[in-house]
C-alpha cells in the first residue's frame, strides 16, 4: 500500500489548488475545495505556532527511536525462526531449549518496547489534541468572528462538535496512522533486504533445468500487497465522503436534541412535543441513512481485507514451496523466509488495513480546516458597498453624525429599507442621560450593534469614546457557567472586586438571598428567571461603574416595579453617561433623559408609484428584519 499512498498523496499535490465552493459569501458558505496537501498545511501551520510544538516534538523522537529498536528485535526475532525450526526438524532436544531461552530475551525486550510505544502514542495524541483543540477556541473567539460565524450558513452549525470530537478524533487519528505508517516503512525497509537475500537461494528445478529468479520473494510480496491495495481503493473509495456525511448528520442530531431539552418548558406549554418528535425522527432517519451506507460500503472493503487476510496464513508457504520440495531450504529456512515475507507484506498491506480508518482521518480532516478557514475568513467577512465611519473621540464625547443603518448586508438604502437617526448632527456628553426610540418597524437593535461595532452597515460616521470606558448591556442578558460569583464579574476575574462591593450589589437589585450562594457553581441561566438574569447584569453595573453605558431593550418586559427598582438604580450613577434605545416608561420617568428617534426608510419595492418629496418621501416603512449577526 504504501506505493497506493505514495500515488494518492502525489495526486493531490499535482491538483494542490485552493478553491472556495460556490455560495453566497456570509449566508450558505457550505465549505471549500482544498486539496489534501492545502488541508495538511493548514494543520501543520496551527500546530507549529502552538505551545504544545516542543513536547510533541521530543516524544516524536523518542518514538521513532523506539520504533527503531522494535524493527531491529523483530529482524533477531526472525533470525530466530532458522536454527529453532532447525533443533526440531534435527529432534535436538538440547538446542531447543537454548532457543526457547533465547526467544524469552527477545520477546520480553519487544514486550517492553511495545508498552513504552504505546504510551508515547498515547501522550502524542494527547499534546496533538490540546495544540488543536487550543488553536480552535482561540481562533474561534477572536473578537466579533463566533457572531459573524453562526450567520454563515452550515458551517457555523455546531461548532461545539468541531471544537469537541472533530479535533479529538483529528488528533487521535492523525497521530495512530502517521505512526503506523513510519512503523510500515521501517519494517519494509528492515525486511525487504532480508527477504532478497533469502530469495537468492531459491533454486527451481524443473524438467532438470535449474534456475533461480533474484528477488522472488520480494517480487511475490509486492504483487500481492498490491492487488489488494488496488482492489482495496476501487471497493473501497465511496468511505471518505460517507464519513464527512456521516459526521455532519450526526452533529445536526446532537443539535438537535440538546436544542429541544433547553427549550422543553416552552415546548411542553405549546404542546409541542409531537412536531418535535417528528422534527428528531427525521434527523434520526438521515443519521440512519448514511450510517447503513457506510455499513455497506464498509462489509464490500471486508471482503477484500478479510479474504487476502486468510490467504497470507498460505501464500507465502505456497510461494516458497518450490525451493523447499526441491531441497534448497530447510525447514528453518523456509519458516524464516515465511516469516520475512509477512513482514514486507504487512509493511506493504498497511493501506490496505487501514483504508476505512483513512477515510474517516481525511473526512474529520476536511471538516477541522473548514471551520478553521470560515474563522480565519471572518475577518473580511462583510463585503459592503457603503460602511459607518467609526472615529476615536474623546474620553467625555459620544458623536452621531448623519447615521444611516442598512437592514442587509452589502445592501444599498434604496435597494432593502433601514433607518435613520432623524437627528443628524448628535453630540452626547460624558454624564448625559439619552432615550433613543422611534418607529415601530425599526429594528433598533441593529443601531445597538452599530455602535458595539458588530453590524457597520450604513453610512454616516459614530464618534466614539475609548472602548474600555463603555459597557453594552443587551436585552437578553448572559449568565456564564460557573460560580455566581463569576458570573456576576464576567469578563473580568472574579477576584477583580471585593466580596463586599459583590455583596452590596446585590442586595442593590434586590438579590439579597443569592448572597450566601456566591460560591456556589451552577447552571444559573437555568435556575434564574430573566428578570433575576437581567438584575445580575444591573448588578454588574454597579461593581464596574463604566463612565458610558449602551442599553439595548434592557428594561422592556421586566415586572413593573423591577422596571423602576432598576431605573431608580441608574440614578445613583450620575458620572455615567447613559444611551438607551428602546421605550421605557420607568427610564423616562427616572432620569428625565433627551430623546432621540430613529426614522425608517422605505425600500425600491416599498416606495409608492407616485413620486413625493419632503417629509412624506421618508414617511416610515417595515425595515426588512436583518439576519443574525
Amino acid at each position: 500500500m504504501l506505493f497506493i499512498g505514495a500515488w494518492a498523496i502525489w495526486k493531490s499535490v499535482m491538483a494542490d489548488k485552493v478553491e472556495r465552493r460556490p455560495g453566497i459569501r456570509g449566508q450558505d458558505r457550505v465549505g471549500y475545495d482544498f486539496s489534501l496537501t492545502y488541508r495538511l498545511g493548514v494543520m501543520f501551520s496551527a500546530f507549529w505556532n502552538s505551545e504544545v510544538r516542543g513536547k510533541v516534538l521530543f516524544l516524536a523522537t523518542v518514538l521513532i527511536l523506539v520504533i527503531l529498536a522494535t524493527s531491529y528485535g523483530q529482524v533477531i526475532l526472525n533470525e530466530w525462526n532458522a536454527p529453532f525450526y532447525d533443533s526440531l526438524e534435527r529432534r535436538d532436544l538440547g538446542e531447543f531449549f537454548h532457543q526457547l531461552e533465547i526467544f524469552a530475551m527477545i520477546a520480553g525486550t519487544l514486550l517492553l518496547l511495545n508498552v513504552l510505544q504505546a504510551w508515547l502514542n498515547q501522550m502524542t495524541a494527547l499534546y496533538m489534541r490540546e495544540g488543536l483543540s487550543r488553536d480552535l477556541v482561540d481562533q474561534w473567539l477572536k473578537r466579533k468572528r463566533a457572531l459573524r460565524l453562526a450567520s454563515s450558513g452550515l458551517i457555523g452549525v455546531n461548532p461545539d462538535q468541531r471544537l469537541h470530537e472533530d479535533s479529538r478524533n483529528l488528533a487521535e487519528s492523525t497521530t495512530g496512522l502517521v505512526l503506523g505508517l513510519l512503523q510500515s516503512t521501517i519494517l519494509l525497509v528492515s525486511f525487504i533486504g532480508v527477504l532478497w537475500e533469502l530469495s537468492s537461494g531459491f533454486i527451481f528445478r524443473i524438467s532438470g533445468h535449474s534456475f533461480s529468479i533474484p528477488g522472488y520473494m520480494v517480487w511475490a510480496a509486492i504483487f500481492y500487497a498490491a492487488s489488494a491495495s488496488v482492489l482495496s481503493q476501487v471497493v473501497g473509495r465511496k468511505l471518505v465522503k460517507l464519513n464527512a456525511d456521516r459526521f455532519s448528520k450526526e452533529a445536526e442530531l446532537r443539535f438537535t436534541l440538546m436544542h429541544a431539552n433547553e427549550n422543553m418548558p416552552a415546548i411542553t406549554v405549546a404542546r409541542g412535543e409531537e412536531n418535535e418528535r417528528r422534527r428528531i425522527n427525521t434527523d434520526i432517519s438521515s443519521v440512519l441513512t448514511v450510517v447503513k451506507r457506510l455499513a455497506m460500503a464498509n462489509t464490500n472493503l471486508t471482503w477484500v481485507s478479510a479474504g487476502y487476510g486468510w490467504l497470507v496464513i498460505v501464500i507465502p508457504i505456497i510461494v516458497a514451496a518450490p525451493a523447499y520440495f526441491s531441497g534448497g531450504l530447510t525447514l528453518g529456512q523456509l519458516m524464516m523466509s515465511v516469516g520475512a515475507f509477512n513482514q514486507v507484506n504487512t509493511a506493504l498491506r498497511w493501506y490496505v488495513s487501514n483504508f476505512g480508518p483513512i477515510a474517516e482521518w481525511r473526512a474529520t480532516l476536511m471538516r477541522v480546516t473548514d471551520f478553521r478557514q470560515a474563522l480565519v475568513d471572518m475577518e473580511d467577512d462583510f463585503d459592503l458597498k457603503d460602511s459607518i465611519a467609526y472615529e476615536n473621540a474623546a474620553p467625555d464625547t459620544l458623536t452621531l453624525k448623519d447615521v444611516v443603518i442598512v437592514a442587509k448586508v452589502g445592501e444599498d438604502i434604496e435597494e432593502c429599507g433601514g433607518f435613520r437617526l432623524r437627528e443628524t448632527n448628535v453630540v452626547i456628553k460624558a454624564g448625559e442621560k439619552v432615550m433613543i426610540n422611534g418607529d415601530h418597524s425599526v429594528n433598533r437593535k441593529l443601531l445597538f450593534q452599530a455602535m458595539a461595532g458588530l453590524w457597520p452597515c450604513g453610512s454616516g460616521t459614530m464618534g466614539l469614546p475609548p472602548i474600555d470606558d463603555m459597557l453594552f448591556v443587551p436585552q437578553l442578558a448572559y449568565v456564564p457557567g460557573g460560580s455566581l460569583r463569576e458570573a456576576l464579574a464576567f469578563p473580568e476575574r472574579p477576584e477583580a472586586y471585593e466580596k463586599a462591593a459583590v455583596e452590596a450589589a446585590l442586595d442593590k437589585v434586590g438579590l439579597h438571598s443569592l448572597i450566601a450562594r456566591l460560591e456556589t457553581r451552577a447552571r444559573w441561566d437555568k435556575l434564574l428567571d430573566s428578570d433575576q438574569q437581567k438584575a445580575i447584569g444591573f448588578a454588574r453595573l454597579l461593581l464596574v461603574r463604566p463612565r458610558w453605558i449602551i442599553f439595548d431593550e434592557v428594561l422592556e418586559g421586566m415586572e413593573p416595579e423591577l422596571q423602576e427598582t432598576m431605573a431608580k438604580l441608574l440614578t445613583s450613577m450620575p458620572e455615567s453617561g447613559m444611551i438607551y434605545i428602546g421605550r421605557s416608561e420607568a427610564y423616562l420617568e427616572a432620569l428625565k433623559p433627551r430623546v432621540l428617534h430613529l426614522q425608517a426608510l422605505p425600500s425600491k419595492s416599498e416606495e409608492p408609484p407616485v413620486v413625493q418629496t419632503g417629509a412624506s418621501a421618508s414617511a416610515g416603512a417595515a425595515a426588512v428584519p436583518a439576519p443574525a449577526l
